[in-house]
């Protein structure tokens, strides 16, 4: 009943199991399928196709005229913008010549992109558009390594192009004759034990780390990808996420190379709700923070609907999760309960189903901890949410959970290719030709890394007795209180998060002190539906904030920053969190409960050093920055909100 299959149609053929490079899997690919869409993306309102024989031409050319560059082998080329085709074109462009290739995040400061950029040695960087070459120019005399910048854009940087020769049209990389034989040579002369790729980590305990990834590490986890998923030739996914992150480069784009899977680019995160019903896709891979948003979406429209809608949806959700926890202790479900399900689903479930398309087989999200309570609503909505586990340091993915194998709340178990062990202090470790080859220039933190052939992965986690993973926390986040019990403030903020959709984020906080108190935000598009609501703004006002937050996330307006403050201000709305912070309080243990907050004004954010690139956050430096505010919240009766009598 909440089970899926597999795959269907027929096998796709796995082509890292007959090359060993990503270059020499690409030619196969493109020897093989030749004609057949290597995938499609949108242009006019309407899905254009790209063959593989195109994607060829173009990565052909981004080859060659690197090559003409006088590009050396291991050389390192960066990309830097969003997930679209030419991220695609240049990243094998650089594999088919030998270069080394990195990607780093559109939304970095120009203090980060530099510092990426000059400590990877970057000699070519291939960027979207203005802003990323206006963050290139802020710290130009930095970069003395850094020999020429390709724009895949250039409107708006044509007088700049004029200006410094170092400025190139991606047309002119285009326009380059494909010198295949030369591309041969080079392709031949990459070493299969070699680094493929760097990806820089998030760095939320410091500068980011580049971590080297060998063409032998990512062609491990391509010869066997259907242990954690099965991909058929029939199979349709939705690329968006960013492809500087490791995920969405190995498991969704080499993979697609690897599989020759359909693929579809989203024109922008603002428009994947409303492709994905175009394309339907059959496999959908995101991130936890998706299906919380998701989540919050719906439980709010609930909110907002008429008394008998609303009881439908909660009976339809009662049913649901009661037949999900009877999957999970793998109890019958009685004949009763699985009609009253056929009716759930007719009546709601369907109906949410259809917002992703109405035929994902099975959704794949990791990065970070999903809360179990959002994790059993959406395999209870008929949503197949199969958590997975890895790092960059040990090639994206070591555990999983697939169907027929699955533990609500674990990352699943290891892959044939893993070796784990719990140590002593709870940290898992990995061994595995998965493991990376090391951080670039900076052997100290490698050597703490990898200890005598084991990957020290910084989570704490514990395995059931059937062999199921879970995670509780960074071994670097526990919090030890004033009476010696260890803490995990992941599951305490993600029960908090889980409380209430208007909760974005939530720090919890009190090493060494006699309980627990916490830093919460209000989400920016919550608050925009809360004031719209409470006649706060207009329809349109809001409307417009919404769609600046759509096609931007982490935009924050002048205007939309004072609202956000106005709301989180609001008796009404603090009254509502301290309510839901006391819901989340019952399902803790007296240890975890939170007993006072502070309502942030604002949200947390990358630009103030909070968040990372991927919006974790980064612990260390809000516990430095919020000090005096953690401090006033135990020292000051009046300061904060109190949840619970001390």
């Amino acid at each position: 009943m909440f089970d899926t299959e597999r795959s269907t149609g027929a096998p796709a053929e796995y082509l890292a199991r007959e090359t060993d490079t990503i270059g020499r899997m690409f030619a196969a690919r493109v020897a093989r399928e030749g004609d057949k869409p290597a995938f499609h993306f949108k242009k006019d309102g309407s899905w254009q196709p790209v063959s593989w024989n195109q994607f060829s031409d173009f990565a052909g050319a981004v080859a060659s005229y690197l090559l003409n560059l006088g590009l050396e082998l291991g050389d390192k080329i960066c990309m830097v913008g969003s997930t679209r085709p030419e991220w695609c074109y240049c990243d094998i462009g650089g594999q088919l010549s030998g270069a080394v290739t990195l990607g780093a995040y559109p939304t970095l400061t120009p203090k980060q992109l530099a510092y990426i950029l000059d400590h990877a040695d970057a000699k070519v960087a291939f960027v979207e558009g203005h802003e990323e070459v206006s963050k290139i120019l802020a710290r130009r005399d930095e970069l003395t390594k850094l020999e020429q910048v390709v724009v895949w854009d250039s409107a708006g940087v044509e007088t700049l192009m004029e200006i410094h020769d170092w400025l190139v049209p991606f047309d002119a990389v285009l326009a380059t004759a494909v010198d295949r034989e030369a591309i041969e040579e080079r392709t031949a002369d990459v070493d299969p034990d070699g680094t493929a790729i760097i990806v820089y980590t998030s760095g939320t305990t410091g500068p980011p780390k580049g971590a080297m990834i060998s063409q032998a590490n990512i062609m491990t986890i391509m010869r066997d990808q259907d242990e954690a998923f099965s991909v058929s030739s029939d199979d349709v996914s939705l690329s968006f996420l960013p492809m500087a992150h490791v995920a969405e480069r190995i498991l969704a784009f080499y993979a697609r190379i690897n599989t020759g899977m359909t693929t579809y680019f989203a024109s922008s995160i603002a428009k994947v709700l409303e492709e994905v019903v175009e394309v339907r896709p059959t496999v959908f891979g995101s991130v936890p923070r998706i299906f919380e948003k998701a989540y919050a979406k719906i439980m709010g429209t609930v909110e907002q609907a008429p008394p008998t809608k609303q009881r439908i949806f909660r009976w339809a959700e009662a049913i649901g999760r009661q037949a999900v926890q009877l999957w999970q202790a793998g109890q019958a479900i009685p004949f009763g309960l699985r009609l009253k399900y056929r009716i759930a689903d007719r009546l709601v479930f369907s109906k949410l189903r259809a917002v992703f398309g109405g035929r994902v087989r099975y959704f794949v999200t990791g990065a970070a901890p999903i809360a179990p309570d959002i994790l059993e609503f959406f395999w209870a909505a008929g949503f197949p949410i199969f958590e997975v586990y890895g790092m960059t340091e040990s090639t994206v993915i070591t555990h999983a959970n697939v169907p027929g194998q699955v533990r609500l709340g674990s990352v699943g178990r290891p892959l044939s290719v893993v070796q784990d062990r719990i140590a002593d202090d709870g940290e898992i470790l990995i061994r595995s030709d998965l493991v990376f080859q090391g951080y670039y220039k900076n052997a100290e933190a490698t050597a703490e890394t990898i200890v005598d052939g084991w990957l020290h992965t910084g989570d704490i986690g514990k395995k059931d007795e059937d062999g199921f993973v879970h995670i509780l926390d960074r071994k670097k986040h526990i919090i030890i209180t004033a009476g010696g019990k260890n803490l995990t403030p992941a599951n305490i903020e993600n029960e908090l998060k889980a409380a209430d959709p208007m909760i974005s984020q939530a720090h919890a906080h009190g090493d060494k002190r006699k309980y627990l108190v916490a830093l919460i935000t209000v989400g920016a598009g919550e608050a925009v539906e809360w004031a719209r609501q409470k006649a706060m703004i207009d329809n349109a006002t809001a409307e417009r904030h919404l769609r600046d937050l759509a096609n931007n996330p982490l935009a924050r307006t002048e205007e939309l920053e004072s609202l956000l403050c106005e709301v989180t201000r609001s008796a009404e709305v603090q009254e509502r969190l301290v309510a839901s912070v006391r819901r989340a309080n019952e399902g803790l243990a007296r240890v975890e409960t939170i007993k006072k907050i502070y309502v942030l004004d604002r949200e947390l954010s990358v630009e103030e050093d909070e968040l990372t690139p991927t919006l974790k956050m980064k612990r260390k430096n809000i516990e430095s920055k919020f000090a005096e505010t953690f401090d006033r919240l135990y020292q000051d009766e009046r300061f904060g909100l109190v949840v619970l009598s001390s």
